[in-house]
């Protein structure tokens, strides 16, 4: 049997609450079905048997960086290639792509399809309308958080991104 993964950064609370609510007043349908996160892999198709090799790779590629800082500033967004309005990552924009590299080379997953560019999306496939107020709401938004472990989603069908594990950092 397969299943789903990704793994990423979650966002504390009250942030990361305060983030997934907007996002439903934007209309994203997916806002009850995935965490506010920064993705480090992008969604993968595995064996069910392969999930605890895939945690010993990332519990393993985890114990080797420190903790880090992350602020999230600001808004941006993918459009015209997609249409998705995200949260900025200003600080600690390197460690996450160092991270992101490891992880994706940890589970075997593909390179992105684009340049990663870390981010928290905050309304993704809903009318322009939504994601131009989404743009303009939180143009404002800051916080700042310690980033101490990464986590391992998996994707269920009727409660949506789970996390399924944690792995610190250090």
């Amino acid at each position: 049997m397969t299943v789903t993964v990704g793994v990423s950064i979650a966002i504390p609370e009250p942030f990361g609450e305060a983030l997934r609510e907007k996002r439903r007043s934007f209309g994203d349908m997916m806002a009850d079905r995935i965490p506010s996160h920064i993705t480090l892999a992008p969604p993968l198709v595995v064996e069910e048997s392969g999930i605890d090799a895939i945690g010993a790779d990332l519990g393993e590629l985890a114990a080797g960086f420190s903790p880090f800082t992350v602020s999230l500033l600001g808004t941006g967004t993918f459009r015209p290639i997609s249409p998705v309005v995200f949260v900025a990552v200003s600080e600690g924009i390197a460690q996450i792509e160092i991270l992101a590299q490891g992880v994706r080379g940890a589970i075997g997953a593909p390179d992105p399809e684009f340049p990663f560019h870390p981010h928290v999306t905050i309304a993704h496939n809903v009318d322009d309308a939504s994601l131009d107020r989404a743009l303009e709401e939180l143009i404002d938004f800051r916080c700042s958080f310690e980033v101490d472990a990464i986590h391992l989603y998996v994707d269920d069908a009727d409660r949506g991104w789970v996390p399924t594990a944690s792995f610190p950092l250090g």
